[in-house]
């Protein structure tokens, strides 16, 4: 029962409010908690083979990108911390009887808070917002305590695991909290906490901290759950806490965030999760790449597959994985099972990838080691985009990599039902005959390879993708190559000029824009748009036909538009 975690008392009995309760100390204030960095290229595309599921896909995604989408990632604070009267019991840590809302254990303990009073009458998702905001409050001019007195050198440093077999869980959530010891000198034992069964433990955890970390060699243990300490070093990651800061540490990221989300809530804290990375994480890829540097890794490929090991735990099978292995094998692929491979191995691999492709799995952990021109992308279903894809957008935000994800069918008897997590678990993807197709085209053109298009409406699908990818340069080819089609496409031409403008050529950029008028001159937007790009290039007769034709075609936005922009009115 010690390791049992009772979640039937108010928030405020349960959770620790490091502003306001003591037990847990900073070793020293960090210069910030929070800081805006850039966001990584993550997109979706569908390729079911039955156009009911590309609907649903297409309109998942489109609301991905509209309603929980940042402007900005978000870089947030991991810290050392010292915790009076530690426990650490399942998978997260407690001080003086409080669990700490840390990362991703704060993430589950919330989640488990809301299953556990998903029937009582006011919602739990109410209860733990009206918790944050008098915590916010009542935390307005304090500040998390800071540890004066001396600490012995040999104080163990204990960190809280959601498992040990898991490689994702560990690798992101566990493993990176090694990362806050960097510079402290520390000299004491290193202790892994877990839940699971002594003979779940997997090997690849030893050999990534072994690898990554040697200068702690003969001094990290793996120990199972529950374990108790008067004073313990551990890693404070603000991620869920963040919910808990002063309004004043918190209010500019209403900056970045989409409309319709209120900041501080656990709505919020679940948007924040996907859109943000932890200095741990960071550290972490850079711990890693710098073990690599120097090292002879040019007998791994660039471009591969990556398959499932025969003895992975929970393998899920991909269809139609033969048939799109023996087509990137043409161009160069060669397959590969991350398990095969050593730790530094693994890293040095997506450190250098110009591709990797997989299905759906933990293998996409790998994410974080690889460099920032890479394309990573991941074959999925419409059940692994609603449920999983959001876990790994943090791997690709802290490595800057292309993660695209193209999502597929269901591998079970009825492709058109879509599965339940609950009853079904996580259903392995079915990539078709057409699916195979949609995904190779556009992994040739990414490759610098122009494929022959059939008609406007596919050349359209193909542009657009790889526009949304960021491979400017290949769409800006690709329509280059299908000119007979583009001259007289709305789309085409819209795109053209897209891509015109990804690749900073406002020139090109005008061309295309007239172009696009040619071909459909009932569509207003065209024309403010040509506006805005003829300033850019200084025509200013450009603007006044552009104008002319607004006032004629399209008088009341022509009015709205000169009304907001005083500019107009001295150039017309």
């Amino acid at each position: 029962m010690r390791n049992k975690i009772d979640l039937s008392s108010d928030p405020d009995a349960l959770f620790l409010n490091p502003w306001l309760d003591t037990g847990l100390k900073l070793l020293e204030r960090p210069k910030y908690f929070w800081r805006k960095i850039p966001a990584s290229i993550i997109d979706g595309f569908s390729v079911s083979e039955h156009p009911e599921i590309n609907q649903k896909i297409e309109s998942f995604v489109a609301d991905i990108n509209r309603h929980k989408k940042f402007k900005a990632a978000v870089e947030i604070k991991s810290v050392p911390v010292v915790i009076e009267r530690a426990s650490f019991r399942k998978s997260h840590a407690l001080a003086q009887e409080k669990l700490v809302l840390s990362g991703a254990s704060g993430k589950r303990i919330l989640n488990s808070y809301r299953w556990e009073h998903a029937k009582e009458e006011e919602a739990s998702a109410d209860v733990l917002n009206l918790y944050f905001e008098s915590c916010r409050k009542a935390n307005e001019g304090l500040r998390i305590g800071e540890e004066k007195t001396f600490l012995e050198s040999d104080l163990d440093f204990a960190i809280e695991c959601r498992n040990t077999f898991n490689f994702y869980h560990f690798i992101t959530e566990s493993l990176t909290q090694l990362c806050v010891l960097d510079g402290l000198g520390f000299q004491g034992n290193i202790y892994f906490h877990f839940p699971n069964q002594e003979e779940k433990h997997r090997n690849f955890a030893n050999a990534f901290v072994e690898a990554l970390f040697p200068e702690y060699a003969g001094r990290v243990f793996f120990e199972r759950a529950p374990k108790d300490y008067d004073l313990v070093l551990t890693a404070y990651d603000f991620t869920t806490g963040i919910c808990q800061m002063p309004e004043v540490d918190l209010e500019k990221m209403s900056e970045i965030m989409p409309e319709g989300v209120t900041l501080g809530t656990v709505g919020f804290s679940q948007l924040l999760g996907m859109n943000s990375v932890t200095t741990a994480l960071l550290a972490l890829r850079t711990r890693a790449l710098k073990a690599v540097e120097g090292r002879d890794y040019s007998y791994l490929p660039k471009r591969f597959f990556v398959g499932r090991g025969d003895g992975q735990s929970r393998s899920r099978p991909l269809a139609g994985q033969d048939l799109l292995l023996e087509h990137l094998l043409r161009f160069g692929f060669e397959y590969v099972v991350f398990e095969e491979l050593e730790p530094l191995e693994q890293i040095a691999i997506m450190a250098q990838a110009e591709m990797m492709i997989s299905h759906h799995g933990a293998g996409f952990t790998n994410m974080m080691f690889a460099n920032s021109e890479a394309y990573v992308i991941e074959l999925g279903t419409l059940q692994t985009a609603k449920k999983r894809w959001s876990d790994f957008w943090p791997l690709a935000t802290v490595s800057q990599c292309r993660y695209i994800s193209f999502f597929a069918d269901f591998n079970n008897d009825d492709p058109l039902q879509e599965p339940t997590f609950a009853n079904d678990g996580i259903v392995p993807t079915a990539v078709s005959s057409f699916g195979a197709a949609q995904i190779m085209t556009f992994v040739v053109a990414v490759l610098g390879r122009v494929p022959n298009m059939p008609n406007t409406s596919s050349l359209t699908v193909l542009a657009g993708r790889l526009l949304r990818a960021g491979a400017h340069e290949q769409a800006s080819n690709l329509l280059r190559q299908h000119e007979h089609m583009v001259s007289n496409s709305f789309d085409l031409c819209i795109l053209r000029a897209d891509c015109h403008k990804a690749l900073d050529q406002p020139k090109s950029e005008l061309i295309a824009l007239e172009l696009a008028y040619k071909a459909d001159s009932s569509i207003w937007q065209t024309l403010v748009r040509i506006v805005w790009c003829a300033r850019r290039c200084e025509r200013p007769q450009v603007i006044r036909w552009a104008l002319s034709r607004l006032l004629i075609d399209f008088p009341e936005r022509h009015e709205a538009f000169v009304t907001n922009h005083d500019w107009v009115r001295f150039v017309a």
